[in-house]
């Protein structure tokens, strides 16, 4: 399904915190929507990360500037009529209401995980900023998606091309009651 075969969603948050998946399902999403793909990561100034290797929680006032550049990319590709997929955290409904900024054509996509296997990934992967200690502070700071966000929530505990391929066939416009 390209973005031209269906353009009811032009933008895509996939969501949830660090070694849920977020980049590797959002490549795999672009590939089959032939969607550009964007890592909110690449948006974090230098102190955010050198803060998060250091093993220390970010701060709201930290993420607040990171979270604007964030959005600020979404509204440019989105005024390009380029569609995106954007890997971002987005932890909490302030964040995301950020990112969404009242767009209709955008949807969250929540990547639900257990602890422990998410644990277990942080642990095997390698060069990488976010250290798994931080790991807890990431759970203390989830708000998982309310309904009225309407996203599109997914365990993780399957392969990359099922957790897509479900994505995939859950996305439909967003029906509202006036």
């Amino acid at each position: 399904m390209s973005a031209s075969q269906d353009s009811a969603f032009c933008a895509l948050i996939v969501m949830g915190v660090s070694g849920s998946g977020k980049t590797t399902i959002a490549n795999a999403l672009g590939r089959r929507l032939e969607w550009m793909v964007e890592d909110a990561d690449r948006f974090h100034p230098a102190s955010n990360i050198e803060k998060m290797s250091a093993g220390i929680a970010l701060t709201d006032g930290d993420r607040w500037p990171w979270l604007r550049a964030v959005a600020a990319e979404i509204g440019r590709r989105r005024a390009s009529g380029t569609s995106i997929i954007m890997a971002c955290s987005a932890l909490k409904r302030a964040y995301r209401d950020i990112l969404v900024h009242g767009r209709r054509d955008t949807r969250i996509v929540y990547l639900r995980g257990d602890k422990n296997l998410i644990a277990d990934r942080l642990r095997a992967r390698y060069a990488h900023f976010m250290p798994p200690e931080l790991l807890e502070s990431q759970f203390e700071t989830l708000e998982e998606p309310a309904e009225d966000e309407h996203p599109i929530v997914v365990d993780i505990d399957a392969t990359v091309d099922a957790i897509a391929d479900r994505i995939v066939t859950m996305l439909r416009p967003v029906r509202t009651v006036s």
